[in-house]
C-alpha cells in the first residue's frame, strides 16, 4: 500500500502473516513433490545418462548441449514419474517404516489424489519430451524403466529379494538412455556402461538393507539380509558383484572409449572398494556394511569423472578405433545432422 506521498508503507500485521504463511505453504508443497520425487536419487539417475551422453557425442557444438538439456529433461520425468509411482503404491507399508513414515503420503502432506496425478504427468511426460526432442530409442528406454520400477521392481519387494536385481536393471538403463540420445543406437560401451551401474548396484542396495534389515521387515519387504540371517549369502554377493566391477571397468579402455588413466584409476578405486566388502564378509556387521555403502557412493562418482575426464575423442565422424575392431558411430559427430535424433 501507498500514502497520499506515493510512498510505500508496511502492509498490516495480519496481512503480512498472511503472505508468510502463504509462502510457508508453497514451500512446504515444493519440498513435498521434491520429495515424492525423491529428488536425490534422480539426481544420480541424471549423472549416469549425462556420462553416457558425453561419452558418445563430441560435445562441441549449441546442437549436442541442447540435445543433453533435453535428455536430461525427458530422464527427470520419467525418474519423478516412476519415484512417485513407487511412493503412491507403497504407502501403506512406508508408513510402518521408521526411514520412510516422513515421506509426503504417509505423513499427509499431500493427498493421494495429488501424488497419482503428478505421477502419471510426470511418467507420461518423460517418453513423450524424450520422443519428440530425440530419439524413438531414448524415449523406449525411458518409457521401458519406469513399466519396469512400478509394474516389476515395486510388486517384488514384498514377494521376493530377486527385486534387488530388478532394480539394479533399472538403475542400468540411464546412461544406456544417455548413449542412445547422442548417437541413436546402442553399441557395445552402451551395454558396457548399463553392465557396470547394475554390478554397482547389487552391493549398493545389499549394504543399505543390511542397516535397515529391522526398517525393511516391519515393512513387509523380503530383502536378502532378511531372510539371510546369517548374512553369508549376503555378504558373498556384495563380495562378488564388486569383484565383478573390476573387468567392466577395463572393458571401457579395451574398446578405447577412455584411456589408461581411467583404467588404472577405476581399478584402484574398484579394488579398494572390493576391500570394504571383504571386510564385511569377514565381520558381517552395520559398522562394516556402513562401510560398503559408503564405499559404494563414493566408487561411482569417482568412477564417473574418472571416465569424462579421460574420454578418448572422437574423429570427425565420431568414430572409436578399437583394440578389437572397429565402433563406428557417424550418429555421434553432431547430433543435428541427424533427421532420426531430433
Amino acid at each position: 500500500m501507498s500514502d497520499s506521498t506515493g510512498l510505500m508503507q508496511p502492509a498490516p500485521l495480519g496481512a503480512r502473516a498472511t503472505m508468510a504463511d502463504r509462502a510457508a505453504d508453497a514451500a512446504g508443497l515444493l519440498s513435498a513433490y521434491i520429495e515424492l520425487s525423491k529428488a536425490r536419487l534422480s539426481a544420480l539417475v541424471l549423472a549416469t545418462t549425462a556420462v553416457g551422453f558425453v561419452l558418445g557425442t563430441q560435445m562441441n557444438t549449441p546442437s549436442a548441449w541442447g540435445l543433453l538439456f533435453w535428455t536430461l529433461v525427458g530422464t527427470a520425468l520419467c525418474a519423478f514419474g516412476a519415484n512417485a509411482l513407487n511412493q503412491w503404491i507403497e504407502q501403506p507399508r512406508d508408513a510402518r517404516m521408521e526411514r520412510t513414515r516422513g515421506r509426503p503420503l504417509p505423513a499427509g502432506l499431500l493427498s493421494r489424489r495429488h501424488a497419482l496425478v503428478f505421477a502419471l504427468l510426470t511418467a507420461v511426460g518423460g517418453p513423450l519430451v524424450l520422443a519428440w526432442q530425440t530419439n524413438l530409442l531414448t524415449a523406449g528406454l525411458g518409457l521401458l524403466t519406469t513399466l519396469l520400477y512400478v509394474v516389476a521392481y515395486t510388486p517384488l519387494k514384498p514377494i521376493t529379494p530377486l527385486n534387488t536385481v530388478v532394480g539394479a536393471v533399472c538403475g542400468a538403463i540411464p546412461p544406456m538412455m544417455g548413449w542412445a540420445a547422442a548417437t541413436g543406437e546402442l553399441a557395445l560401451p552402451a551395454w558396457i556402461l548399463g553392465g557396470l551401474l547394475f554390478l554397482w548396484q547389487i552391493p549398493h542396495a545389499l549394504a543399505l538393507s543390511w542397516l535397515y534389515r529391522d526398517d525393511y521387515e516391519r515393512g513387509g519387504f523380503r530383502m536378502l539380509p532378511i531372510i539371510d540371517p546369517s548374512g553369508r549369502l549376503t555378504c558373498q554377493a556384495v563380495v562378488l558383484y564388486a569383484l565383478a566391477l573390476l573387468p567392466f571397468g577395463l572393458m571401457l579402455t579395451l574398446h578405447n572409449v577412455c584411456g589408461p588413466v581411467f583404467a588404472i584409476g577405476s581399478l584402484i578405486t574398484g579394488l579398494l572398494f572390493v576391500l570394504t566388502t571383504v571386510w564385511l564378509f569377514i565381520r558381517r556387521d552395520r559398522d562394516s556394511a556402513r562401510r560398503v555403502f559408503f564405499a559404494s557412493i563414493l566408487y561411482l562418482p569417482v568412477v564417473m569423472v574418472l571416465m569424462v575426464a579421460d574420454r578418448t575423442p572422437l574423429n570427425r565422424s565420431g568414430v572409436y578405433t578399437e583394440l578389437i575392431g572397429i565402433y563406428d558411430a557417424p550418429a555421434a559427430a553432431d547430433p543435428a545432422q541427424r533427421d532420426d535424433v531430433r
